[in-house]
């Protein structure tokens, strides 16, 4: 099979395995059984036929408590295409993405979602591997009064949807810098704050450290009406430490919109996310666009291959994960798609309280260790035979 014709592994296993021993291929895989669909109305399901989208919904539920009430939510990931040729004057580019997930969102809004995230820097192609500053870095736009945010806030509003759009970043009141952020708008229309992207990869052709550097905004964790959420963008899901503090704040779901190619790391996909949500006790949300970019001028991989125009394709499989372990099947490879997850989210402390990650977690130690690791002067801790 080509990998033009692998259109997931759900699709695959679901073709070639009888159902009764693929449902105990599940539960190895994705840690139980059932997929738990949720169902989507009538309305819902026409909607997304019409912006000719892949719509697909699961449900993680919890333990009934008696003192705690269920805590429902409807989260949803979006990931998509970038159709306008990479030639076509800047402001048609971005329009058409405004138009392509406005129409996504009205599906959203039908569906029931309280919290949407939008893939990494979602209102342009992911031109960073060219290197070259222009006309890329027009892109950038300013966090609370860019025409993205504009159109995002109104769209919060009217739907009472929180909404995290990943954008190239201006910002006006130092030098005019570039960021990789995420800015996080309330259900009330408003910007509650961001978040910049804290690790920038230096690898094959994600050349993003010619645009922008590291990010200084930490590991903000933000208090929705819909629960406490994080952003840990693209790369970042590389590093354990990462995903680690966002949880040490208070995190419940932590979304991880990226932009990554199979070749590089479709591997590490399915692993990396939900690993995330067993250690930190939290759920994860990883998003990734589809499709693939042709740009006018050629550029080079640092691989020693030939110069080429294309960056992709992006591998889609947007997927959630709980911390019980268990995560849902992931949307395809290749298409535009709206992920919907109604999730209990107290089933982040029914899993501290069963595991005890957090309880023996020994931040102390780790916090010594790494004081002394850090120090110019540091000797590895190596045991030697004499």
């Amino acid at each position: 099979m080509s990998e033009s014709n692998f259109k997931s592994l759900e699709a695959t296993l679901n073709k070639h395995i009888p159902p009764e021993e693929l449902r105990e291929v599940k539960r190895v895989l994705y840690g139980r059984t059932d997929d738990n669909e949720l169902q989507f109305s009538e309305e819902t399901i026409s909607l997304a036929k019409d912006v000719d989208i892949e719509l697909k919904g699961y449900v993680f539920s919890a333990r009934k408590e008696d003192l705690r009430r269920p805590r429902i939510v409807r989260v949803a990931a979006v990931q998509n295409t970038v159709d306008i040729p990479t030639t076509a004057p800047i402001h048609v580019q971005r329009d058409a993405l405004h138009e392509k997930i406005s129409n996504i969102l009205r599906v959203a809004v039908t569906a029931g979602v309280n919290i949407v995230c939008l893939q990494e820097a979602w209102t342009m192609p992911f031109a960073f591997c060219t290197r070259e500053k222009f006309p890329w870095c027009e892109f950038a736009e300013d966090v609370e009064n860019g025409p993205t945010t504009k159109m995002l806030k109104e769209l919060a509003k009217q739907y009472n949807m929180v909404i995290i759009s990943p954008i190239l970043e201006r910002d006006t009141n130092h030098h005019d810098t570039i960021w990789n952020t995420a800015v996080v708008i309330s259900n009330n229309g408003t910007v509650i704050g961001k978040h910049r992207k804290n690790h920038i990869p230096r690898v094959g052709d994600f050349n993003e450290s010619t645009y922008y550097f590291e990010g200084d905004t930490g590991h903000p964790v933000f208090d929705t009406q819909f629960g406490r959420i994080a952003i840990n963008i693209c790369y970042g899901r590389h590093h354990p430490q990462n995903w680690m503090m966002f949880g040490v704040n208070g995190a419940e779901i932590v979304f991880n919109p990226s932009a990554t190619v199979g070749a590089l790391s479709e591997p590490l996909w399915g692993i990396e996310a939900r690993n995330a949500a067993i250690a930190n006790s939290y759920f994860t949300v990883a998003i990734n666009r589809v499709g693939t970019e042709v740009f006018p001028n050629e550029f080079t991989s640092g691989n020693g291959l030939p110069a080429h125009k294309d960056f992709g394709p992006f591998y889609g499989s947007s997927y959630v994960a709980a911390p019980d372990g268990s995560r849902t099947p992931g949307l395809s490879r290749d298409k535009d798609g709206l992920l919907v997850v109604e999730m209990d989210l107290n089933l982040c402390r029914q899993i501290k309280d069963f595991w005890g990650f957090q309880m023996t977690q020994r931040l102390p130690l780790y916090a010594e260790s790494l004081a002394k690791a850090v120090k110019p002067d540091y000797k590895p801790q190596i045991i030697r035979e004499s």
